[in-house]
């Protein structure tokens, strides 16, 4: 962990790590370990990534789960700042979508249904009257094949799962990898493959929800300053299906072009958008838009505690999400239980029901092409 000021700065630990030679010494290592099994009796694993400055990811073969993210406050003290279960059972017994990887689409489509090349297709309706997150059991919901897991300079762990032509309505059959990785400035990049024998849509991403204090923290994570670089984001119907609009952010409670305490507008009722969303529940349109490399999507700031989590990807947009439908029902790590506001995503992405906007950058995949989204989540402190 690198301490950072605020408009996040070079790593001035790493460079002199680096002009002395001593990256090596430090090299991030991982370990793996037995995390239960699923009623079919296939093993899943918790495998953790961890570096020589406090950061330590711990990934689930199920789901090809986020299950913790630790990092040191400003005074050097750990903390899990994900939200998410202590055991596999209640990852499968009771999903949110905690820290999972989603797919085949990640976020909403109206009425489960798409065209391509003429030919319509119907998905799972899991969100009253539309698909989400792939619908009913979407990669969330799978045991991931482990390729490949490595210490080294940067500890790696690359995961596979092939999905069926015909799987949960979606054409071709899909071969994806999602590969995690941790360096020694604090960063962790997930980067999404996936490859198809015919046209279909593609849209992953990961679903962690944040609180940088640490989850469970009885503050929550309402009072963190947040920060995105867009101009416009994209409205959406009372069933959460973008318009197609993309209205500028200014003079409202979505302009968080300067760092903005979330609490401020979360609870707005004169907006209409934020009762849409019963909360926050919105695709940013993101002004770098798509991307050869990982930019700035987001920057998330907790003044308590000094952690700083920024966000890169090279997607178009990201959904800001404030756990709108965490209603204490759910009993998460330590026997903390979630509510609204406990903690936030920050979901890098293309738009939400792109398939059906014409105006919206595509998701289309075709064969020969392969899908590719690179996302990080890199922590630091303040002072």
């Amino acid at each position: 962990m690198q301490r950072r000021g605020k408009a996040g700065t070079a790593l001035g630990c790493l460079a002199a790590m680096l002009a002395t030679g001593t990256a090596a010494a430090a090299a991030a290592e991982i370990s793996r370990a037995p995390a239960g099994t699923l009623g079919d009796g296939t093993a899943i694993e918790a495998i953790t990534l961890k570096n020589g400055h406090g950061v330590a990811a711990t990934v689930l073969t199920y789901g090809a789960t986020l299950q913790s993210l630790v990092g040191p406050d400003r005074a050097g003290k750990p903390a899990d700042v994900v939200l998410g279960y202590d055991d596999l059972a209640s990852y499968v017994d009771h999903p949110n979508y905690f820290g999972v990887t989603v797919g085949r689409y990640a976020n909403r489509i109206a009425g489960g249904r798409f065209a391509l090349d003429g030919k319509s297709y119907q998905l799972p309706l899991n969100d009253k009257t539309n698909s989400l997150h792939g619908g009913g059991k979407g990669f969330d919901k799978v045991a991931w094949k482990v390729v490949s897991a490595k210490s080294g300079p940067v500890a790696t762990l690359v995961l596979a799962h092939t999905s069926p032509d015909g799987d949960a309505g979606y054409p071709g059959k899909l071969d994806a990898t999602v590969t995690y990785s941790l360096d020694e400035t604090g960063a962790l990049t997930i980067a999404f493959e996936a490859k198809t024998d015919k046209p279909t849509i593609v849209n992953m991403t990961n679903h962690a929800i944040f609180n940088l204090a640490g989850e469970g923290s009885p503050e929550g994570a309402t009072g963190h300053l947040l920060t995105i670089p867009a101009k416009a984001y994209t409205p959406v119907n009372a069933s959460l299906i973008p318009t197609g609009e993309l209205r500028p952010v200014e003079g409202t409670v979505f302009d968080f072009r300067a760092p903005r305490r979330i609490a401020d507008g979360i609870r707005d009722g004169r907006e209409e958008q934020i009762r849409f969303g019963q909360g926050y529940d919105h695709n940013f349109a993101l002004d770098k838009g798509l991307t050869r490399s990982p930019e700035l999507v987001a920057r998330l700031e907790d003044p308590s505690s000094g952690r700083v989590l920024e966000v890169l990807s090279t997607e178009p947009g990201v959904q800001f999400y404030t756990g709108n439908f965490l209603d204490g029902t759910f009993v998460g790590k330590q026997g903390h239980l979630y509510r609204m506001g406990d903690g936030i995503a920050l979901e890098p992405q293309k738009f939400p029901d792109a398939p059906n906007q014409p105006g919206f950058i595509s998701a289309r995949v075709d064969p020969g092409k392969p899908y590719r989204h690179v996302m990080i989540y890199r922590l630091s402190t303040t002072r």
